[in-house]
């Protein structure tokens, strides 16, 4: 199976979520293949057979298919017998005894990256409610993989190319945008193992590539607002990049500035810089 491990940990939370809230019994998805037009089912919750582990459903077949050909929810009340999709995988959703069923596309960025499926096992119309639930955990999936792929791009914006050194001014400003702006991001992501990801890739941006530490005693905050400050930013840009306060921002700077011994944000980078704390 091709699926990213990672992308593939957020479809089975949102299917976890999507039954807690609905109540539906049985929840399936996964992502679409890379290069392909198709989605392979890899998750399965509440589901009492294999029938539909690893099923490969192509662009415009089937509900899912149907899903991600008009990238928008589809639904039917007796999969079966429909006539609003076709047949091809009537065989394994039989097997399982769905009836009603309702797919909902996860689209990143225009693209859709995966299929979330809730059922019931008796033919009937799923309400609003149900069908509002599933959209909501798609987006919460759209909004996880946002960030897995913002992550990425900053990254590899951040890797100097050979030959930079901290001396090539242009090449280390961006580096110091993209550390910036990754700790920013650092406190919307809910997965832990991905935070700590982060968390370790901007210890190195800051040390060059080494593996010198953050000052200990300035706050992780103190360090996100210097961050904005060596890229740059003006205190309100800094407060509208993190979710804060241009007040709260304020008292970040002035505290980590005491602490560093700087009487000016300029010297507070620059101190933060020889103690291995940014880039």
């Amino acid at each position: 199976m091709a699926a990213d491990t990672a992308d593939g940990v957020e479809i089975r939370r949102a299917l976890v979520r999507l039954r807690r809230t609905t109540g539906l019994p049985v929840a399936f998805g996964g992502l679409v293949e890379s290069g392909r037009r198709r989605v392979r089912i890899s998750e399965l919750s509440g589901t009492a057979t294999a029938a539909l582990s690893a099923l490969a459903v192509t662009s415009g077949n089937g509900l899912g298919g149907k899903a991600v050909a008009l990238a928008r929810p589809c639904a039917v009340s007796d999969y079966s017998v429909s006539r609003q999709i076709s047949h091809e995988y009537d065989l394994p959703v039989a097997a399982e005894g769905l009836r009603s069923v309702v797919a909902v596309p996860v689209v990143v960025r225009r693209r859709v990256r995966g299929v979330l499926y809730g059922a019931l096992r008796a033919a009937q119309p799923l309400g609003d409610r149900t069908l509002s639930a599933a959209v909501e955990a798609a987006r919460d999936v759209e909004q996880a993989l946002v960030l897995r792929d913002e992550v990425g791009e900053l990254l590899t914006a951040a890797r100097p190319r050979p030959g930079y050194g901290r001396a090539d001014s242009a090449g280390w400003e961006q580096v110091r945008e993209a550390h910036a702006a990754l700790r920013a991001l650092a406190p919307r992501i809910a997965d832990p193992a991905l935070r700590e990801e982060l968390s370790r890739a901007c210890g190195l941006l800051a040390a060059g590539g080494g593996a010198a530490p953050l000052p200990a005693r300035l706050a992780p905050r103190e360090v996100d607002v210097l961050a904005c400050v060596a890229a740059g930013e003006t205190n309100a840009a800094a407060a509208e990049r993190l979710g804060l306060r241009p007040e709260t921002v304020k008292a970040y700077l002035r505290s980590a500035m005491r602490k560093l011994g700087a009487r000016t944000r300029g010297e507070a980078v620059v101190a933060a810089r020889r103690a291995g704390g940014l880039p």
